[in-house]
């Protein structure tokens, strides 16, 4: 599949300052969110710096020329055969996790001198607590998400304005090969429904053994309708079996998990700003990609704000932050965003041009009595405002890295 290479530096500059190092750089994230342009950006950087191509070796393993080397014995013969002599060789496996007992292949090759190891994955399961052992110390991982709004717009050839093209960023997606097919309507919802049911059905179902993919699928649609809403395993399954769709707490734990494994959603936890404590009941929940959402739910379930706040968490978790759901007294603040010893509280509201829900988002922020960086969000296309040390700021320019925060 030809995919248009967008420039995914914050990426390729990590794995640039990993080059050599002696540790398996392992990159993470759904499934078409360009980890495989990625390695083949870095191969080009290692041959720009002089490196032959006989000292890189690369294999897809969703590549049908490569299937028998999902056997790990016929995999790591076939590397060490590729192995220079005395110089280093940089090895890519793609998709890692179609080979059967990949962690002792890649602890073998670990341990061999002059090797520099690079391997991607579209699953958690990659990292999970049994393989992460195995190879515990010897890795580390970039998670990948997919373009990020400047990177959209830096790609995109429309000439539109900002809000334009968040609008089509929002209804199109954020997944790198949709650059090619913006305009094709039909096109992009085909594309989608392919990556999605790949997702749902070749990298959960099967791999979770699960009978009821209608019942998966209800579920994946109830997290997508509610992002940024707080739930619990119970309250979604009393909704659901409200609405004639009779599952229990146990099965939704399993399918949100696997959900999660796969790299479609992603959980924000909340956290008591003023005790300073971790709270185990009542999670949110948000989605990779809009444009999933609206190919699985139409355009029904256009919630500015709601998908607004979706579009900020990812782009919190890009910049290095941990990002919890914060807890102040009975109010709620949207993002508790943590980077290092650093704090910054946030807000997102479609629009706050109503007194009474500025005065409704502000209260949170005004609740808290540290002298961390305090900011609202919003679509307004207002000058930046300041409420007693609480600033407002346009989210495009924020998203576009424009300001100072």
């Amino acid at each position: 599949m030809s995919v248009r290479r967008v420039e995914r530096k914050e990426y390729l500059d990590k794995l640039i300052a990993f080059k050599d190092k002696h540790i398996i750089k392992i990159v993470t994230g759904i499934r078409r969110c360009g980890k495989s342009t990625l390695m083949e950006m870095f191969q080009d950087f290692l041959k720009n710096q002089g490196i032959p191509d006989n000292r890189i070796v690369s294999i897809n393993f969703e590549d049908y020329d490569f299937y028998e080397l999902r056997n790990p014995a016929k995999l790591h013969n076939y590397i060490k055969e590729r192995l220079a002599d005395g110089k280093m060789t940089y090895v890519f496996l793609d998709e890692i996790q179609r080979v059967d007992d990949f962690p002792v292949v890649l602890d073998s090759l670990f341990i061999r001198k002059n090797v520099d190891l690079y391997v991607t994955g579209s699953n958690a399961f990659l990292l999970s607590s049994e393989i992460a052992t195995l190879i515990s110390g010897r890795y580390v991982e970039i998670s990948m998400l997919p373009l990020s709004f400047k990177e959209y717009v830096s790609s995109a050839d429309e000439t539109t304005g900002l809000s334009r093209k968040y609008l089509t960023y929002i209804e199109t997606s954020s997944l790198p090969y949709v650059l090619e097919l913006i305009g094709q309507p039909k096109e992009i919802r085909d594309y989608l429904d392919g990556v999605y049911n790949t997702i749902v059905v070749k990298d959960i179902a099967n791999r979770k053994k699960i009978p009821d993919t209608m019942m998966l699928e209800s579920v994946a649609r109830f997290v997508f309708d509610n992002i940024g809403n707080l739930m619990s395993m119970k309250k979604i399954a009393d909704t659901m079996t409200s609405d004639g769709r009779k599952i229990d707490v146990k099965t939704i734990e399993k399918y949100i998990s696997a959900l999660m494994e796969s790299y479609i959603i992603y959980r924000a936890k909340r956290y008591n700003i003023k005790g300073k404590q971790y709270l185990k009941t009542l999670d949110k929940y948000y989605v990779v990609d809009i444009g999933l959402r609206y190919m699985l739910l139409g355009t029904r379930s256009s919630d500015v704000g709601h998908i607004l706040e979706n579009i900020i968490y990812l782009e919190l978790l890009r910049r290095g932050c941990e990002v919890y759901v914060g807890k102040v007294d009975q109010l709620e603040v949207d993002f508790v965003a943590m980077e290092a010893k650093k704090i910054t509280y946030y807000q997102v509201a479609a629009t706050v041009r109503d007194e009474k829900t500025r005065d409704r988002e502000l209260a949170p922020l005004q609740k808290i009595d540290d002298h961390y960086p305090k900011v609202i969000l919003t679509l307004d296309e207002d000058p930046e405002a300041d409420y007693n040390g609480i600033r407002r700021l346009n989210a495009l320019d924020w998203l576009m890295g424009t300001s100072d925060i």
